[in-house]
């Protein structure tokens, strides 16, 4: 059975606080864990109300130190935003602190505007030098050589699995070269995921790190009793990307019973595509979509995310998913 991890943005949801996220992300990391999700990854985005994963090696210490077995990471570190050795000893601690749980994942974007950018004390287009940061993050992973002038304490001879992120083929060429493993942002870019896959697994060289190409594909999730609701508690998604188009990023929206009065049809269609790879309805609806998903794309692994308002309805929605994929095999 390929396995199924969470993505989780720690969503600020309209009219709670970031102190409320935090208590749903642990409690759905616990859940999540219980049900036999295989890992628990958050991603960094800065200036965004609705997102308060902003600290992500914090918040990842938070979930790992409150669960015992499921994985713990991040989906991903923005390295543009960090110097290496940092990175380095902030994963090196939290793999010295939960030994064999803890995933670093590195995307190449700023995960925020370009003022943001500028206010996290390093240029937008350091960006150019993902290549060089990867390769010095992991080098700061390795054991420490004699005469070596820099070394991450922790990090040093630290086993933490390097994963490369992207949305486009700049990091599923790179991730190959480098023999790293590859996750794509399918979930909100999907237009290159084809192409991006096919590059990966045609050109992968095998490294000390892993020896055959590893893919992992994200997915919009939406599962509940009935398809009419699944569609209602999605409308939730739609908003946000709309609202974040507009300009007029905010804290998570409540589901509305009409989306079609809420957007305009350029804006309909944008999102739409967007949100391409996504599965909801009920159960049976969500176990064939996931089958079908796995099916066309062959992923070694699938993470599925889920903005939905409602705390308790979103439990349900990654258990439903759960149990439909189990039921599948």
């Amino acid at each position: 059975m390929i396995p199924l991890s969470v993505l989780d943005l720690a969503p600020v949801c309209e009219g709670a606080t970031p102190g409320q996220a935090f208590a749903n992300m642990l409690d759905l990391a616990r859940h999540a864990e219980r049900w036999g999700y295989r890992r628990y990854w958050l991603a960094e985005h800065h200036n965004m109300p609705g997102i308060a994963s902003a600290a992500t090696s914090v918040l990842i210490g938070h979930v790992a130190g409150g669960t015992s077995t499921i994985r713990v990471g991040a989906g991903g570190i923005m390295l543009p935003n960090h110097s290496p050795l940092q990175v380095a000893e902030q994963f090196g601690t939290l793999a010295s602190l939960y030994p064999g749980r803890i995933d670093l994942g590195l995307g190449r974007a700023p995960g925020t505007d370009h003022a943001t950018a500028r206010a996290l004390r390093r240029y937008f287009d350091s960006a150019d030098q993902f290549p060089q940061d990867v390769s010095e993050l992991l080098h700061y992973f390795e054991p420490v050589q004699p005469g070596q002038a820099v070394q991450a304490v922790p990090g040093a001879d630290v086993e933490v699995p390097v994963w490369l992120l992207g949305s486009s083929l700049f990091s599923a060429r790179l991730s190959a070269a480098m023999g790293l493993p590859f996750a794509f942002a399918s979930h909100f870019a999907p237009d290159a995921m084809d192409e991006a896959l096919a590059i990966y697994r045609r050109d992968f060289r095998p490294s000390a790190r892993l020896r055959e190409p590893w893919a992992m594909l994200a997915l919009n999730v939406v599962a509940s009793e009935t398809e009419a609701q699944s569609r209602r508690l999605f409308t939730t998604q739609q908003q946000s990307f709309v609202n974040l188009r507009r300009g007029r990023p905010g804290r998570i929206p409540p589901p509305v019973d009409d989306i079609e009065a809420f957007w305009e049809p350029h804006e309909k269609a944008g999102v739409e595509r967007a949100l391409a790879c996504t599965v909801l309805g009920d159960p049976a609806q969500v176990g064939e979509g996931l089958a079908a998903f796995a099916a066309r794309h062959r992923p070694d692994e699938m993470m599925l995310t889920a903005n939905i308002f409602d705390h308790a309805a979103r439990l349900r929605s990654f258990e439903l998913a759960m149990q439909a994929w189990q039921a599948r095999h």
